[in-house]
């Protein structure tokens, strides 16, 4: 495949998506986390569908699955290391389609929603629960499903649909 050049409005496009997505998983994410602090009390919980899903108001102080509690200093150089990796990206992938964009402002958008939780509150809310009794896998937001969705299907793209993957092979 040639290198073509990338026209400014599919430049635009690009980045219309990827922060239009990344609005949205911010508003979203915020929403959902105020909307579980102003109804239940922390440490409250709700099944949703029975005991498999359950709302459980928790704050997180530390990373995903609770590691790294209260290493705020260590959480806001991830923060910036990640926003340099999307920054990058947003570069390396320009001229490659519009949903690419949306995968990145995935992870743009839930970066920003426990940025500002760390920011704002010193934690992150959590409150999405699932598994059975005392089996549960790690309380987790919208933010952290968004930027796990957006990060496997970053990988999806590159090893399986990354046109110019087999370029660097060739």
């Amino acid at each position: 495949m040639s290198s073509q050049a990338v026209s400014p409005s599919q430049t635009r496009s690009e980045l219309l998506a990827m922060g239009l997505t990344a609005a949205v998983v911010l508003l979203v994410d915020q929403a959902s986390k105020a909307a579980i602090a102003s109804t239940l009390a922390l440490g409250e919980r709700v099944p949703v569908i029975g005991d498999l899903v359950v709302l459980w108001h928790v704050r997180n102080e530390g990373a995903a699955f609770s590691l790294f509690q209260g290493g705020q200093i260590f959480f806001l150089i991830i923060t910036v290391l990640a926003f340099a990796m999307l920054v990058y990206f947003q570069r390396a992938f320009r001229g490659r389609g519009v949903a690419l964009y949306v995968v990145l402002g995935l992870v743009l958008g839930g970066t920003l929603g426990n940025l500002l939780d760390r920011i704002r509150l010193g934690y992150v809310t959590d409150f999405i629960s699932v598994g059975i009794g005392s089996l549960r896998w790690p309380t987790w937001n919208v933010a952290d499903a968004s930027i796990v969705v957006g990060i496997l299907a970053l990988v999806a793209y590159l090893m399986l649909l990354d046109p110019r993957r087999g370029e660097a092979q060739a």
